[in-house]
């Protein structure tokens, strides 16, 4: 394609958001207004589909649950009253223990103060809040976060050492939906260990984050009369938890202001709702990836942020994307077994590693989605 016409395409494919400063370039992924059309009904059901959930349409059969994690960003657009008030409420509650614990009021016995944040989880409960503390906590936060995401007992072990001193004015985030998650548990019972043996009491500095009922909630915080405990839903599923108690408790404790987070996130949500695919990030997306993959996941995603602070954001994406889409059969029953592989790591630093494969080596990834300068790579910024 000529220079003239390539900077037409590109005129007429790039998006931008003025609210969320916004840019988003599939010019280089070459589809054809024939391949769009094709693509229209398909764009409608989802649309229509997405609809529904927002309205709470059960939507996960073999649970038989509503997926309504939408909800969480504008809790106008809840199905009923009575979940709406709740989540008006819970962002209410978050604040207030965040402004409690930063003044004192709940203190420690053996510290004027909570200075420390120790989140206890795996998975969603981990990627959400750990990408969340990279990306956009202050510079000096007023509580340091450490995370145990793993069930290696000498990580553990490495963490629980390097904050010996911070343990009497550490607050502990034990998070599990079900509450019986096993690696979560065996890094709750290695930091109650580590109290234990200073002769600190556990349950004065422990935090449950699970589903009412579960049995984090009834046989352990409940039982032994832990700090605090905070509710999930069940229509939340762990990977996108992040904008629940799940992330917002530790974003809130690091001084992040949560109700921003959560009106970016609606504006995000409301752009992504355009039945006009020009005007639809997500959409835009959805329809690169599927060309360039053929409708399949026959290409890989690669991910290079060139911000510091996004440094997670492909682990972050590897769960997002590849356990939402990573599935053996589709919706009609097919034995399909497709998804959508990401990978990536740190753009300035990785891209001299990642681009010479991408650029002279086996062609198995996807095009640029956000593309920087000649290279097949996507730029994420935040502002």
């Amino acid at each position: 394609m000529d220079p003239k016409s390539l900077w037409q395409r590109y005129q007429d494919w790039l998006y931008y958001h003025d609210g969320l400063g916004l840019y988003l370039d599939i010019s280089r992924i070459r589809f054809d207004d024939s391949f769009v059309a094709t693509l229209q009904p398909k764009f409608e059901k989802a649309f229509d589909d997405i609809a529904a959930l927002e309205r709470g349409a059960i939507a996960n059969p073999d649970e038989g649950r509503m997926v309504g994690h939408y909800w969480l960003r504008n809790p106008d657009i809840a199905p009923t009253e009575e979940i709406r008030n709740s989540l008006i409420a819970d962002i209410k509650d978050l604040e207030d223990f965040a402004a409690k614990i930063h003044s004192g009021e709940i203190h420690p016995p053996q510290a004027p103060k909570f200075e420390h944040i120790l989140s206890v989880g795996i998975g969603g409960s981990a990627l959400g809040p750990q990408f969340v503390a990279e990306a956009i906590s202050p510079d000096v936060p007023p509580m340091t976060i450490h995370f145990i995401d793993n069930t290696d007992p000498a990580g553990m072990r490495r963490t629980m050492t390097r904050m010996l001193d911070q343990l009497p004015a550490t607050l502990i985030l034990n998070t599990s939906k079900s509450g019986g998650t096993p690696e979560t548990r065996n890094g709750m019972l290695e930091v109650k260990a580590a109290y234990e043996k200073l002769g600190l009491n556990f349950v004065d500095h422990a935090v449950a984050i699970t589903m009412e009922g579960s049995k984090m909630d009834v046989d352990v915080a409940k039982a032994e009369g832990w700090l605090r405990e905070f509710y999930m839903y069940d229509w939340i599923g762990g990977r996108t938890s992040v904008m629940s108690g799940v992330g917002l408790l530790p974003a809130a404790l690091q001084g992040i202001d949560i109700r921003a987070m959560l009106d970016g996130a609606r504006v995000m949500d409301e752009a992504t709702r355009s039945r006009d695919i020009r005007h639809n990030p997500a959409a835009l997306l959805a329809m690169a990836w599927y060309h360039a993959g053929n409708g399949k996941g026959e290409k890989d995603m690669v991910v290079l942020p060139y911000k510091d602070s996004l440094l997670l954001f492909s682990r972050y994406l590897q769960q997002l994307i590849m356990e939402s889409l990573g599935k053996e059969k589709d919706l009609d029953g097919n034995v399909v077994h497709q998804g959508i592989a990401v990978y990536g790591n740190k753009g300035s630093t990785d891209q001299h590693a990642y681009v010479q494969q991408l650029r002279d080596g086996v062609p198995n990834f996807l095009p640029p989605s956000l593309r920087c300068s000649t290279t097949y790579l996507i730029k994420m910024t935040l502002k």
